[in-house]
């Protein structure tokens, strides 16, 4: 990997934030999973727990990709970042949208405030998709992962758009279609288009990096690339025109599954031939979140033929809590502190004696991090599956302290001081 060519890093104001906000976002996550523990044994359509699922979404998800992407385009498309002051913007529009969005959904206000924090998160979405495109124009060489990332980018501004719609549907009804049918074609353009590709892309990168291992089977992300985006598109467009048939769901699950399995290959055999032998607890992270990913996808034909709500809600506790959640929380720790590294001790290492990236936070809260963390999930997901509410709430309760040791490691990052060792 000698040979790779890396674009300049953009400057922190346009990463940094998102690392933060994120952080946060994840703590009152946790504390709405805690106190609203009751309405995930309810209809997966009621306003708190769509406060829940936005903030998860938006505020965690979203906002912590957004900086990680930022920093990591360069890497990906070997070019500076486009603008970086498009990003700063994009984290104030991405920001406001959130807010007003989830207290909207919190309260039920169908209306203006709704409808303008769609509208923010559609501006937020745009910015990126500008920065995505604009970075990745001239690319150095072809690249399938460039591909997963502005294919992902796509998505999230369909997703955000098709959202824009229903809220601005719940107050003036013009859809013809039923809202509760379009909002699942809205939900999985968001965790099959945005989330899967982008994770799918940006992991294909990151993982040899880390591992220090090298695939020769380029073909297998393109076969990913290629099933996934055909499996969501005929999911969509089926579903839109001519309704969610029981039937069909499955052939495009298969689809996009067989996208899913391609891309798990790719890393497997990255995984086989890497130099990096020992397998730190941040990989182990990735192991449960591809657990996770894999549980969720074998539910589906669960969803579709049981009754109730328990296994849609099961299903979205899976890929955001166990999915998404588990990636982050394991590779913020291998991004987050070289960036912070990067400012402060570039121009000094070689010249003096500095500490290393991974000084800059606890491995001991990690490590603990990670024990709670499969712990709150098999908790969440038992009272989910029994209808226990007290249960939940118990996960909750271990959610709060995992969110709790993240956001003190990651401050820990944030608010380093230059050292001379």
């Amino acid at each position: 990997m000698a040979d790779i060519n890396i674009g300049k890093a953009p400057p922190n104001n346009a990463v940094l934030p998102f690392y933060a906000t994120a952080t946060i976002a994840f703590w009152v996550l946790c504390l709405l999973l805690f106190f609203d523990a009751g309405n995930l044994t309810s209809h997966y359509f009621n306003p708190h727990l769509l406060a829940i699922v936005h903030t998860a979404a938006l505020g965690w998800g979203t906002m912590i990709i957004f900086g990680a992407a930022y920093q990591l385009l360069p890497v990906i498309c070997e070019r500076d970042l486009f603008s970086p002051a498009i990003a700063a913007i994009c984290w104030y529009t991405l920001t406001a949208g959130i807010v007003l969005l989830v207290v909207a959904f919190y309260n039920f206000y169908t209306g203006w405030l709704m409808i303008n924090g769609g509208a923010l998160i559609v501006l937020s979405a745009c910015a990126y998709l500008i920065n995505v495109l604009f970075t990745s124009r001239i690319c150095i060489r072809y690249s399938v992962v460039k591909l997963f990332v502005v294919t992902s980018g796509a998505w999230l501004l369909f997703t955000a758009i098709a959202g824009l719609l229903l809220a601005i549907n719940l107050r003036y009804f013009f859809f013809s279609k039923n809202h509760l049918e379009i909002l699942k074609l809205h939900a999985h353009a968001g965790l099959a288009g945005w989330f899967l590709q982008l994770i799918t892309g940006v992991s294909s990168k990151l993982v040899p990096m880390f591992l220090l291992g090298k695939s020769a089977k380029q073909k297998l992300l393109l076969y990913a690339c290629m099933l996934q985006n055909a499996g969501l598109l005929f999911f969509l467009c089926d579903g839109y025109f001519f309704g969610i048939v029981a039937a069909r769901i499955i052939i495009y699950v298969i689809l996009i599954a067989a996208g899913v399995v391609c891309w798990l290959l790719y890393l497997y055999d990255t995984f086989k031939g890497r130099v990096r032998k020992d397998v730190d607890v941040q990989m182990k992270h990735a192991f449960i979140s591809f657990l996770s990913l894999g549980a969720a996808i074998l539910l589906i034909p669960v969803i579709v033929y049981a009754a109730g709500s328990r296994w849609a809600i099961l299903y979205g506790a899976l890929l955001f809590m166990g999915w998404i959640t588990g990636i982050i929380i394991g590779k913020t720790f291998k991004t987050l502190p070289f960036i912070v590294w990067n400012a402060h001790y570039k121009n000094l290492s070689g010249k003096v004696k500095v500490p290393l990236p991974k000084q800059l936070y606890s491995e001991t809260l990690v490590q603990w991090q990670f024990r709670l963390y499969i712990l709150a999930l098999i908790m969440l997901c038992a009272g989910i599956v029994i209808n226990a509410a007290i249960i939940i709430r118990i996960a909750a309760a271990i959610w709060i302290i995992v969110s709790s040791l993240y956001v003190i490691n990651v401050m820990k990052v944030l608010l380093h001081k230059t050292k001379i060792v």
